[in-house]
């Protein structure tokens, strides 16, 4: 490595994706809305505070005029809890009505329909759910992400091993080329040796030229994943490399039964599926109370003067002050709400059936990225082995052509073989590592 030269890790790039990238920040903005949502929820049993006046004079005449003033306060059991004082009077008050200040402090609750369960306990449970949905998906959304980034980092480093591969080797043709001209002015060699030896550098400038194009072209591709804190993206610097030593490790180190087995638990997608599960459910349970015939009970006590808890303990007082009331309904054919339970069933139901599917997709995905992950390093232990003998069939040309035994063209010819084996071998390094991550990708885990 040159001194200018500084390495781009795996490591921090991939945390830089993972923190800068704006598709993993729209993934972490989607849980902040899922908290918002569970804040959205909690309203609804905010304690609510209400004032009502209305009055009417005419000609010199004061009809009537009311003023009520409460304070309600939700509970999340199906009850609410009600204080209030109210100030009424004139000519043509309503007689129902009680003139003068009084004050109440009363409940309403809800016996069958909406005491296990209503919309708005329903609405928080599922808000609370949801933002735990919304966390995996995001995990999910980064998984996916990363892979992406990573297949990138990839290609990249191919293409510079490549570009780098192509330099090598146009340098010693271009000294075997020097040394062949000198060679031929001198009348050792002839000139066929000379024009060989040009066209194996002319050869090696075409395919250097063409690992540039892919390398800037890897490059750019990269920079789609650069972004820095400030949410602005940066092009590769010029003096970063790859990290090779990363290559080294390319094995998945969990064995295939224990990845699936913790896939099939601890996968983001199927953990955000057990959670839509869970929401549904509490669809169920609410959509089940549309069984019931609705049934709410109301009860004041009721006090002169604006203490409402005045002769609270005379019972005497509590059996002649006092405000109660009954609402009854029940539908007949109650169609609406087998109609809507059904439907939720069957959501249950589908969700069952993805989840199912999904769990083997991802059994089939880990066996198949875990079996070419082996594969390729059984590959590349043999096309390291054929480098090797590359190498020895090249130096022992190089040999016989010293000693006038051999040709530059079978030179040549060894060394087309052992460039197009070590290409073979940069691409190889490329699947095998890549193999990895996406073991790691269809697992769940990838970091």
């Amino acid at each position: 490595m040159a001194q200018n030269e500084t390495v781009f890790s795996i490591n921090d790039y991939l945390q830089s994706v993972k923190k800068n990238h704006p598709l993993a920040k729209v993934a972490s903005l989607s849980v902040t809305g899922a908290e918002a949502e569970i804040t959205s929820a909690r309203g609804e049993f905010d304690p609510v505070i209400q004032y009502n006046n209305h009055q009417k004079t005419f000609n010199n005449t004061n009809y009537y005029y009311y003023n009520n003033a409460e304070l309600k306060v939700p509970l999340p059991i199906g009850m609410d809890i009600k204080a209030g004082a109210e100030d009424n009077g004139g000519n043509y008050i309503t007689r129902e009505v009680t003139t003068g200040q009084t004050s109440y402090l009363g409940v309403e609750v809800a016996v069958l329909k909406g005491m296990l369960m209503d919309k708005r306990r329903a609405a928080l449970q599922q808000a609370k759910i949801a933002a735990k949905q919304t966390q995996q998906q995001r995990n999910a959304a980064i998984n996916d992400l990363l892979l992406d980034a990573v297949k990138q980092y990839w290609q990249w480093y191919s293409a510079f091993a490549q570009k780098k591969l192509y330099e090598k080797f146009l340098n010693i043709a271009q000294n075997r080329l020097h040394l062949m001209v000198i060679a031929y002015q001198q009348g050792d060699k002839a000139l066929a040796d000379t024009i060989e030896a040009n066209a194996q550098v002319l050869n090696y400038i075409a395919l250097l030229n063409d690992a540039d194009v892919k390398l800037n072209k890897a490059i750019l591709q990269l920079t789609d994943y650069l972004w820095d804190e400030n949410e602005m993206p940066y092009v590769l610097p010029q003096n970063y490399v790859p990290d090779t030593t990363a290559l080294l490790d390319y094995n998945v180190t969990v064995n295939l039964p224990e990845l699936i087995t913790n896939a099939i638990n601890n996968h983001p997608e199927i953990r955000a599926y057990a959670f839509k599960l869970d929401g549904l459910e509490v669809e169920r349970k609410l959509k089940w109370q549309n069984f019931l015939p609705t049934l709410n009970l109301k009860a004041n006590l009721l006090n002169k003067g604006y203490n409402a808890l005045y002769k609270v303990n005379d019972v005497a007082f509590l059996e002649n002050n006092y405000k109660f009331g009954i609402d009854f309904k029940v539908p007949l054919f109650l169609r609406n709400a087998r109609g809507d339970y059904k439907k939720t069933q069957i959501k249950i139901e589908q969700t069952q059936l993805n989840v199912t599917a999904k769990k083997w997709q991802l059994q089939n995905k880990i066996s198949m990225y875990y079996n070419q992950n082996h594969l390729y390093a059984a590959q590349l232990q043999q096309i390291n082995s054929l480098v090797n003998s590359f190498e020895i069939l090249l130096r022992n040309e190089l040999l016989k052509f010293n000693n006038g035994e051999s040709s530059l063209f079978l030179i040549n010819a060894r060394e087309s073989k052992l460039l197009e084996t070590k290409q073979k071998l940069i691409e190889l390094q490329t699947k095998l590592i890549t193999s990895k991550y996406e073991t790691e990708w269809a697992a769940g885990i990838i970091q």
